[in-house]
């Protein structure tokens, strides 16, 4: 049943003595927001660590190439089939879960467990009463609404929150929810993602973005002076694309060569692409489909302007965490035009590395557009500050502070 993956005999003599079980049902190289948070957060203490996940494509290579032991349960639906698979997958990972982290407790003896994120958490409220360990949480958003959905699972989930050591909040947005929503004497610690250059094929081998733009531009017939504005992520409602497409025919008329790239699948795109069709601009909005992270990189380097004007949402199921595009935007140097939601002003600052509107005001997007798309210096500003916001990193081992201080004491 464990289909376990494993370092080679050097690794496994470094990290002999990790003590943190990181338990996530999302991790590479399976693309996921969480699954890349959790990864990151691994990488940070390599030698403490012993991660506790669900089997995927291409797990066994990647798991051999860590500097961190890495199991794994199966993957109903590699037996069962897509349909039955997929529906008994969260009974799977909470059984496996819980089963196998008391078996690496017998092996390493872990002290503590970070889980992480919302789902499967009667697992984690089940080891806290049979395993002497303490236990972080992560929290990213829909996870957590997932949880209060049903009376009785909200009520154990608010156990398993008051019995945790922390609770780790993806953003302050989602921090705000959890005070909101329980009152809780739980210590609350806001850790956003960050982004890791390997993430996009940078770090090993020297692309060079201005290249990639480029060729990025030539297979759309982009013009290289043109302005091109892009947008990453599922092309639902909620995400607003058609406020962008919408002010292109106004940019052209004041004289601006503007293009839009979307990239992403979802419900709206046939939606999106009759509403370019009728404003007469279906030659300069590009539907990129899904874009593999790797190749995101070209798709950041060749646009001038990020944007994503995502509305507010009143459905208590859906929370939006943290906008990890754009973060990464920033990395690359990309101004942003943004709303002022609660879960972008963590990433977005208004005037330092983008402008932040009401996506329900017409005038505020569309005097946004027009003043990025005509001073090239305050792009290049805004872009170049946003860099070195996006360069910061906040660091999970804050989490172990106070042992630290016991230590001390000792």
């Amino acid at each position: 049943m464990e289909n376990i993956s494993q370092l080679a005999t050097k690794i496994r003599e470094e990290t002999a003595y990790p003590d943190i079980l990181v338990i996530s049902r999302l991790f590479l190289p399976k693309e996921a927001v969480i699954g890349e948070y959790i990864y990151n957060r691994c990488l940070q203490d390599p030698k403490r660590v012993i991660v506790l996940t669900a089997s995927c494509a291409g797990d066994t290579v990647f798991d051999q190439g860590q500097q961190f032991p890495v199991y794994r349960w199966p993957n109903p639906k590699y037996w069962l089939g897509s349909f039955l698979g997929s529906y008994l997958q969260p009974l799977f990972n909470l059984i496996c879960s819980f089963g196998l982290a008391i078996k690496l407790y017998f092996r390493y003896h872990y002290r503590y467990i970070e889980w992480g994120h919302g789902y499967e958490f009667p697992a984690l409220l089940l080891l806290s009463y049979i395993l002497p360990i303490s236990f972080f949480i992560y929290l990213h958003g829909n996870d957590f609404a997932c949880a209060l959905r049903n009376p009785l699972w909200r009520s154990l989930f608010k156990l398993t929150l008051s019995r945790a050591e922390g609770i780790v909040c993806n953003s302050s947005s989602t921090q705000d929810y959890l005070r909101n929503t329980f009152r809780l004497q739980t210590p609350t610690h806001v850790i956003q993602p960050m982004v890791r250059p390997e993430k996009f094929g940078l770090a090993s081998n020297g692309k060079n973005l201005d290249e990639l733009g480029d060729r990025l531009r030539q297979a759309y017939n982009i013009p290289k002076k043109a302005i091109v504005i892009l947008s990453v992520g599922r092309l639902v409602k909620q995400k607003s694309f058609e406020r962008v497409i919408e002010n292109l025919p106004l940019l052209l008329t004041i004289g601006i060569d503007v293009h839009y790239i979307l990239c992403g699948q979802g419900a709206c795109e046939s939606e999106l692409k009759s509403l370019a069709e009728r404003l007469r601009v279906d030659k300069r909005v590009h539907f990129a489909g899904y874009v593999a992270q790797p190749e995101l990189a070209s798709y950041y380097a060749a646009c001038d302007i990020f944007a994503m004007l995502t509305l507010p949402t009143t459905k208590a199921n859906c929370i939006e965490g943290f906008g990890i595009a754009y973060l990464e935007a920033s990395y690359f140097g990309k101004p942003v035009i943004a709303s002022r939601h609660p879960s972008v002003i963590d990433v977005v600052h208004h005037d330092e590395n983008g402008i932040l509107v009401n996506p329900k005001s017409g005038y505020e997007v569309l005097q946004a557009f027009k003043q990025l798309c005509q001073d090239e210096q305050l792009r290049e500003k805004l872009g170049r500050q946003g860099k070195e916001l996006a360069k910061r990193k906040s660091l999970h081992r804050s989490l172990y502070k106070n042992e630290w201080v016991r230590e001390e004491r000792q």
